[in-house]
């Protein structure tokens, strides 16, 4: 109604019934809104241990005992290489026709840059296009930076949006 932008976040992913794909489900079902999966979580409930970051293709691992406030860049574990492939070839084939450059790479069979591919999003969650989406758990503080960095990469400043007009 109002057309505001927005990303998702799924949290409690390290509670018992934490189901990543179900949620993306329940998103397109009961809010009509298309989800852009731009991360996967690592493990599920009691062995939620960190992220898979689509974009940069890695694995983020959190420190248990630093509360999510340090963590570790690490190559995606073998059991998820599949998983993380298939999630970022539909995000690609979602966002690609949000930027010329983009569409041209991904029809051509090339790489897609950080850039093109975070240009595209927030191309696209601006234009209210589709709903990136994240997922963490915020209590033990793990997304949250990554959070923090979507709603910069993603959303708009106040400078991006038309002013609002009033009746």
């Amino acid at each position: 109604k109002y057309r505001v932008p927005r990303i998702g976040f799924v949290n409690k992913m390290d509670r018992p019934g934490a189901n990543f794909p179900r949620v993306l489900e329940m998103m397109r079902g009961k809010l009509s809104a298309i989800p852009v999966a731009v991360q996967l979580p690592l493990g599920s409930e009691e062995n939620f241990r960190g992220v898979i970051d689509l974009i940069d293709q890695k694995a983020i691992v959190f420190r248990e005992d630093t509360l999510g406030s340090d963590f570790e860049v690490e190559e995606i574990p073998e059991e998820y290489r599949q998983e993380a492939a298939s999630y970022r070839e539909k995000m690609l084939e979602t966002i690609a026709d949000m930027d010329d450059r983009l569409i041209e790479t991904y029809v051509s069979g090339g790489e897609a840059t950080r850039e093109e591919i975070v240009r595209a999003l927030r191309k696209g969650t601006i234009a209210i296009k589709f709903v990136p989406v994240l997922c963490g758990a915020a209590f033990k503080n793990k997304g949250i930076q990554q959070l923090l960095d979507a709603v910069i990469s993603y959303l708009p400043s106040p400078m991006d949006i038309p002013p609002v007009h009033g009746t």
